[in-house]
Formats: structure tokens, C-alpha cells, sequence
């Protein structure tokens, strides 16, 4: 009786534990499906906008929330495998699930390669026979990486002397981008990339260099920055000349709040940027930057003063004295953004926004939903000529977007004298109506875009970084940050490392004559990186 109770005992705990990892095996596979649900999810989104382009305001948001989704699923889908791995080994009845990954890409070549070889036996397991060959090989490749490593360079300098006059003779100092330096161009450039690329304030570069042995204090890496700073202002000076010669630029800016006097002031941030890609232009992209304590329109007047071209920018009235026809050395000609009229109209048509409001939300409006619908009809014309030559894309503008700027005028103008004046859709109306023949500027000149956003996208920096250094601590700091993200911003719009290329441009500017100073500009860097022999005989 005892045997059978124990027997029945010893089964049914075998059957627990066969349960148990029945059960381990089905969360880690509801884990992996919801995982991979996600992840497709996520491609298919950004296929989407590749092919199509964003079509609502609220996509952005949506795929960042999709990415830290999919992060969290992934997370959870390999613990529950993990899981399902240690139920399954308790038995031996039950296989532990596995989940099927996509499918790796190899290790770029350019990485270099370790090789670990596992020592092999000298002597058949199986017989014992020490006549072993070697029939090939399996080899495992990991990603590893190694720990910032810190040096000391010692530069040595021998001192000669002539037997023959006793003249002492040695070779000149190397040089330093600060006077008695000790940092090199790598050390520099990842002091200001960090701070102005990254948005990591020296108080946090400095506690982390002293994590890891090196006492680097918050006011000598500050010397550092004014120093670099300093030397680096001829490259900005180049940039700064180069997109003022552009045909067109996109401008627009964002507060920066800056300390003055025990509180801080909310100062701003002006940038232009030069794109000509839209358009097949060949001149290479550049974003510049300035910083001012307020937002007066002498500010944006001062920064153009030698413009004559096309701004693409809001509807700000600090602009306007740049538009007057007496204006020397002309007047610049306006354009504005079609995507920034559209959001008013879209935050009246947000169907999700008002679901996520439940009770509180205001009922949807439909004149705002068929403007964006209108609008949108536009955005998909221009994403098909976007790259092409000014003179195709205007030929398709006058064919197909023409007749619709047209019939969309004509429905706002009647759709406004329908409407009372309390009404929310009027405001987006009037602030388009009241400036159509900006608006409609597209229409005749193929180097304008339908949007602002390549200004919007050179400010996203600067909107993120306020949240990790809070505020600039002067004026002058503020003057620094504009002169650094002009020089990095450029280096990321031509597709290249802001840091290996300020790490570059630190070592040989020295030693570079101002006559060629351009050559240290992101594209020519480029350009000679991708073919020194020729940069070389140059």
C-alpha cells in the first residue's frame, strides 16, 4: 500500500512537472508571437513611411512607442524562453522551446578579427590513438568590445648640437590646440562631441573620466571647449559663407533658456539650412546655427543681411523687413510651410487624439478633416519629383498640384463665409488665406519645397538636449553651442562621423595653410577620405 501511495506520488510529481513545462513552453511561444507581431508591426510602419512619407503628425510618436514596445517584448520573450529552457531540463519527456531569431547580419569586415583557437585533444577520445588530422575547422564569430583605453604620448624632442659651430639645433613643438595642451584631437573631440552632439554637460564627462582613473576637472575641460572653440572658428566662418551663398534656405528656431544674472532668460536659437538635394542641386548641405538672448526681428535681419534668395520659414513677423521691396541687397522672397498649417487643421482631426479624451474630447471637425485630406494629395505629388531637377519638378507642380492649390483656395474661401467666427476651423483658414500667394509659391518656382521640416529636423537637437543640460550658462555659452552644432550638424547632413572628422580636422588645422582651409569642410573631407591617393596628389 505505501509502495502504490508513494509510486502514485512520484507520477503525479512527474506529471506536475511535465505540466509545468508544458506551460513554460507556451508562454515562451505567446511571448516570441507577440514579439514577432511587434517587430512586424514596426517594419512594416517604416516601410511605409519609406515608401510614403509620414501622412499624420502623430507617427512619429507612434513609432518610437512601437520600438520601446517591441524592446520590452523582446526582453520578456527571451526570459520566458530561458524559463521554458530550465522547466524542460527537469524533465526528460518535454523539449524546451526555441525560438526562431531573424536572421543575424554578418560582422562588417572592416572590424578586426581575434582568433581564439580551443585547444584539441592530443589523443583520440574514443581510442586512444595519438594519430589525429585535422579535417577543417568550425568557427564562431562574437561581437566584443573593448573598454575606452587611455595613453600618454610622449613626444620626444632631441636636442642636436654641431661639434663643428656648437649651434644647438631641435625640431619646433608639436602643436596643441591649447597653449601648453595636453589633450590630443581624439581626446578634444570626444570632449566636444559629447557635450554639443550628444548633450552631455563636462560636469558628467568629468565624474565619468574619473570613474575610470583619469581626474580631468569640470573648469579644464572647459578650457578645452573655448580653446577648440576658438581654433575651429575659420572652419565655421567657411560653413557659415557657404549656406549664406544658397539660393534657398529653410530657416526657423527654438528657445534656449540661458542664465542671466542668477535666473535664466529665454534666449533662442536660429538656424538655416541649406539643402539643395530636393531639387538635384550638386552644392553639399549645410546647417547654420546663431543664438540670441531674445527673439526681435533684428536678429534674423542681421543674420541675412547679405541674402537676396528664397527663406522658407513660418509665418514669423520678425521676417518681414527682410521682405520689403527697398531691402538691399534685395528683397528675399518668402515661402511657407505647408506642413505647419496643416498640423493646425490635423489637431482638429485627430480621431485617436479625441478617443485618447474620451468625454473631454471636442467633437471633430469636418472641414478640418477634408483640408487635411486636401492637403495631403499634395504631400503625395511631392514625394514622387522629391530629387528630381527644379525644371521637372515644376513641369509635374503646373500638370497636377496647380489645379489643386487652385480648387483648395476656392473651397477654403467658401467654406470661410459659411462659417461664424467663434468657430475653431476659422483660425487655420485665415492664417492660410491671409498669406496664399506664400503659400502657393511652390506652384512657380521648382526649388521650393511644400515644407520646413529640414530646419525642424536641424533643430531637434537643441529640443532634446534642454532636457539634459536644462539651460546654457551664458550668453557666450550659448555662442559656442551655435558654433558647434553648426560644425557637427553639417558633418551628420553630409553622412559622416562628426567625431572622427573633428578628431581630424583638430590634428591638421594647424598645419594647414588658410589658402586651403576648405579642404577640412565635411564633403571635401569626404571626398578625400573616400580617395586619398587622390587627395594625396592633390
Amino acid at each position: 500500500m505505501i509502495l502504490a501511495e508513494r509510486a502514485a506520488r512520484v507520477e503525479a510529481e512527474i506529471k506536475l512537472v511535465d505540466a509545468r513545462a508544458e506551460a513554460a513552453n507556451a508562454q515562451a511561444d505567446l511571448s516570441n508571437t507577440e514579439a514577432l507581431i511587434s517587430r512586424l508591426k514596426l517594419e512594416i510602419e517604416k516601410l511605409r513611411r519609406e515608401l510614403y512619407g509620414s501622412r499624420s503628425e502623430r507617427k512619429a510618436r507612434l513609432l518610437a512607442q512601437m520600438e520601446l514596445q517591441l524592446e520590452d517584448l523582446e526582453a520578456a520573450a527571451t526570459e520566458d524562453e530561458l524559463a521554458a529552457e530550465t522547466a524542460a531540463a527537469r524533465t526528460g519527456t518535454v523539449k524546451s522551446f526555441e525560438r526562431k531569431r531573424p536572421s543575424r547580419k554578418p560582422f562588417p569586415e572592416h572590424l578586426p578579427r581575434e582568433r581564439v583557437v580551443i585547444t584539441t585533444p592530443e589523443n583520440c577520445p574514443c581510442c586512444g590513438s595519438s594519430k589525429l588530422s585535422k579535417l577543417g575547422e568550425d568557427v564562431t564569430e562574437t561581437l566584443e568590445v573593448i573598454p575606452r583605453q587611455w595613453k600618454v604620448i610622449q613626444t620626444v624632442r632631441e636636442r642636436l648640437s654641431c661639434r663643428q659651430c656648437e649651434t644647438i639645433t631641435q625640431p619646433p613643438a608639436p602643436f596643441h590646440v591649447t597653449p601648453r595642451g595636453f589633450a590630443g584631437p581624439n581626446l578634444l573631440a570626444t570632449i566636444l562631441f559629447e557635450k554639443f552632439g550628444q548633450h552631455q554637460p563636462l560636469n558628467r564627462q568629468s565624474e565619468r573620466y574619473r570613474r575610470e582613473g583619469i581626474d580631468l576637472s569640470l573648469s579644464t575641460l572647459a578650457d578645452q571647449v573655448g580653446a577648440c572653440t576658438t581654433v575651429l572658428q575659420p572652419l565655421h566662418a567657411l560653413i557659415e559663407a557657404h549656406v549664406l551663398a544658397a539660393e534657398r534656405l529653410h530657416g526657423d528656431d527654438t528657445t534656449v533658456p540661458i542664465l542671466a544674472k542668477g535666473k535664466t532668460v529665454k534666449g533662442h536659437i536660429w538656424t538655416y539650412v541649406r539643402d539643395d538635394r530636393p531639387f538635384g542641386g550638386p552644392a553639399p548641405p549645410a546647417a547654420l546655427y546663431y543664438a540670441s538672448r531674445d527673439r526681435r526681428h533684428e536678429h534674423p535681419v542681421r543674420h541675412l543681411r547679405d541674402f537676396a534668395g528664397i527663406l522658407q520659414a513660418d509665418a514669423y513677423d520678425g521676417y518681414n523687413e527682410l521682405y520689403a521691396p527697398s531691402r538691399l541687397p534685395g528683397p528675399v522672397t518668402s515661402a511657407l510651410c505647408w506642413a505647419h498649417a496643416r498640423r493646425q487643421f490635423f489637431e482638429l482631426a485627430d480621431i485617436a487624439a479625441n478617443a485618447r479624451r474620451g468625454r473631454n474630447a471636442a467633437a471633430i471637425s469636418p472641414i478640418a478633416l477634408e483640408a487635411v485630406r486636401r492637403i495631403d494629395v499634395l504631400f503625395d505629388i511631392e514625394r514622387g519629383i522629391n530629387g528630381l531637377s527644379a525644371e521637372e519638378r515644376l513641369r509635374v507642380r503646373h500638370e497636377q498640384s496647380a489645379p489643386l492649390v487652385t480648387a483648395l483656395e476656392a473651397w477654403l474661401r467658401e467654406e470661410r463665409a459659411r462659417l461664424s467666427h467663434s468657430a475653431s476651423v476659422t483660425e487655420p483658414i485665415d492664417y492660410m488665406l491671409k498669406r496664399w500667394d506664400r503659400f502657393a509659391r511652390f506652384i512657380d518656382d521648382g526649388r521650393i519645397c511644400l515644407t520646413n521640416n529640414a530646419a525642424e529636423r536641424a533643430l531637434r537637437g537643441f529640443a532634446l538636449g534642454r532636457k539634459s543640460w536644462l539651460f546654457a550658462g551664458s550668453e557666450r555659452g550659448a555662442d559656442r553651442a551655435a558654433v558647434m552644432a553648426t560644425l557637427i550638424m553639417t558633418a551628420k547632413l553630409n553622412d559622416i562621423d562628426p567625431l572622427a572628422w573633428l578628431a581630424d580636422v583638430l590634428a591638421r588645422i594647424a598645419g594647414i595653410p588658410q589658402g586651403r582651409l576648405h579642404e577640412l569642410l565635411p564633403w571635401e573631407w569626404k571626398c578625400a577620405a573616400s580617395h586619398p591617393a587622390a587627395a594625396q596628389a592633390a
